[in-house]
């Protein structure tokens, strides 16, 4: 079946075809370790190889994809490495946007942070991943932009892709996003009473919970239980 992209007259063809299969893997569309044909990405797609061929190399540069010698481009995998370097490095920094957000923060972000929870736990009461997602991502964003720091917000946007992948995988435990919940509540409350250390505490404790939940996960199904 094909899935010809809207063409946008403000962007160039080989943009919009990376923007596609950048999202398609992020958001598990291309499973980890599946092969890209670009014959058959060009067809489904309605466009010539050319495009796909230069999406395909930008997102090995991204890391998005692994080219195998002799057999092609394949999407890469989830490792328990690559999700411990991913945390380690979100942790620090949802614990420093946290921080500078206690400080910087309007009551409007605020208000917005409580629609978003409200949001988060229909998820829960529904059992709606996809609803879980969204709002979990949206809440850390709110945050990082609640710290007024732009370089902070551009670095964490570039982690982000990587995290997300491990966030649609896993974020699927009725029990787990409970916790989830929980915790979002607790940053919420430190940031209402603009206490730093409290939002930066929590705010790290919470992105070590869910890692360690993770490598739980992924050792669960790597052993194929």
């Amino acid at each position: 079946m094909n899935n010809y992209l809207p063409l946008e007259n403000y962007k160039p063809l080989r943009d919009i075809v990376f923007d596609y299969m950048k999202n398609a893997i992020i958001t598990g569309e291309f499973k980890p370790g599946e092969r890209l044909m670009e014959v058959q990405l060009a067809e489904k797609l309605g466009v010539s190889r050319t495009p796909v061929r230069e999406a395909i190399r930008k997102l090995e540069l991204d890391g998005l994809v692994v080219m195998v010698p002799r057999k092609g481009a394949y999407v890469s995998d989830l490792s328990t490495k690559d999700l411990l370097n991913a945390f380690e490095v979100r942790q620090s920094l949802e614990g420093l946007a946290a921080s500078l957000a206690a400080e910087r923060i309007t009551d409007d972000e605020l208000n917005k942070l409580k629609e978003i929870l409200d949001k988060f736990y229909e998820g829960i009461a529904e059992n709606n991943t996809e609803k879980l997602i969204k709002y979990d991502q949206e809440f850390h964003d709110c945050i990082f932009n609640a710290s007024r720091n732009e370089k902070l917000v551009q670095i964490m946007n570039n982690l982000q892709e990587h995290v997300h992948r491990f966030r649609v995988k896993y974020i699927n435990d009725y029990r787990k996003s409970k916790k989830l919940y929980q915790e979002h509540k607790k940053i919420l409350e430190s940031l209402e009473m603009r206490n730093a250390e409290n939002a930066q505490k929590w705010a790290e404790k919470h992105i070590q919970n869910f890692q360690n939940d993770l490598v739980k996960d992924m050792k669960h199904f790597s052993n194929g239980e």
